[in-house]
């Protein structure tokens, strides 16, 4: 099912939650919406489940204004943060207990809550209790409750944040696999950006009640509009260097500067961060004009990867560095950079020049 929402806004009373929200989700994929604690992003899903009325602004699914309509005339399916099970029904009475309410045969209500039990892979523990089961396979449970109504659009608030890291890295994979089995169109909600680039289809990143980003979670990464967008994906965060426009030179407040490319897009004078990713470092056999004296201050490893922190112009800086050279602390390395992960944000405004 085909989503938009357009100039969507909720207020609660001078508090602006969602600010002239418009966005388009495609049939059959599954959305993040990604961003801090406080941005919107469950309020936004709220007004689509029906659960917290608009301010101003339409909802659409197919085309079909739902703004109105109250939660059971819009065929969703809804998980919960707590996964909210009924503590006295078994597993296969809690898949069940939708249809139940939607008057369905008994006969018809097992077999569609046996097959989304087996859907989940919660096929042998049909008569356990809640209480008898871990958080990821109460989720699951809470996910096929959600589907066996065969909801046009699921919506899943936060569902992995009261699991262990193991667990959620084990049911972000299992979503993202319900998901493709049945082509509903998902709208993931969390706070998490590894977990949303991993599983997402698109990203639709908020900041403050505003949208800040929707695209695919390669493109968030490689092509930020604004600096927050840049420094909110990525881990390690991207390096801010804070320096001016100086002609073909990118300068530093303790007059450090090298010959940036791209610089000369940049007004003379303008204050700007220079942006860069961990991995967009290249360590290079000597000086030249366009590279950067760093001083190496540590080096460590990460699990496979290796990390450097070196000091440029007063800036610690991370970067990935190949050990192989025998770096060390107080060692001076020239750094060029990539094409690719290097951006200039004007410091004011947040804008983006490259």
């Amino acid at each position: 099912m085909r989503v938009e929402m357009i100039g969507l806004s909720k207020h609660f009373g001078t508090t602006k939650a969602v600010n002239d929200f418009s966005v388009t989700l495609e049939s059959g994929e599954l959305v993040c919406l990604l961003g801090p604690s406080g941005c919107g992003k469950s309020t936004v899903l709220n007004m689509l489940a029906g659960i917290l009325p608009v301010t101003s602004g339409t909802i659409l699914f197919d085309g079909e204004d739902v703004t109105k309509l109250p939660p059971e005339q819009r065929g969703i399916g809804l998980v919960f943060q707590n996964y909210a099970l009924y503590p006295h029904m078994t597993v296969l009475g809690n898949i069940m207990f939708p249809l139940e309410i939607q008057n369905v045969p008994k006969e018809e209500r097992v077999r569609r809550a046996t097959e989304m039990a087996d859907l989940v892979h919660m096929e042998n523990l049909l008569n356990r209790k809640p209480k008898q089961l871990s958080g990821g396979q109460q989720q699951r449970v809470a996910i096929a409750r959600a589907l066996v109504k065969q909801p046009r659009l699921l919506l899943l608030d936060e569902p992995l944040s009261n699991l262990d890291a193991r667990l959620r890295l084990e049911m972000r994979e299992e979503i993202r696999r319900i998901q493709q089995q049945t082509r509903v169109t998902t709208i993931f909600v969390t706070h998490d950006q590894e977990e949303a680039m991993s599983i997402s289809d698109h990203i639709v990143l908020m900041k403050d009640g505003y949208l800040q980003q929707h695209d695919k979670p390669q493109e968030l990464y490689n092509d930020p509009v604004n600096q927050f967008v840049a420094d909110f994906l990525g881990n390690p965060p991207i390096n801010n260097i804070p320096g001016k426009a100086q002609g073909s030179q990118f300068v530093m407040a303790d007059g450090t500067a090298f010959a940036c490319p791209g610089i000369e897009k940049v007004p003379e004078g303008t204050a700007v961060n220079l942006a860069v990713r961990a991995e967009s470092f290249v360590l290079e056999s000597g000086p030249a004009p366009d590279r950067m004296a760093c001083t190496v201050d540590s080096v460590y490893q990460l699990g496979k990867e290796e990390m450097a922190l070196v000091v440029y112009g007063g800036t610690l800086l991370r970067a990935y560095l190949s050990f192989d050279y025998g770096l060390k602390r107080g060692d001076v390395v020239h750094l060029s950079l990539k094409d690719r992960g290097v951006f200039l944000f004007d410091i004011a405004t947040g804008g983006r020049y490259l």
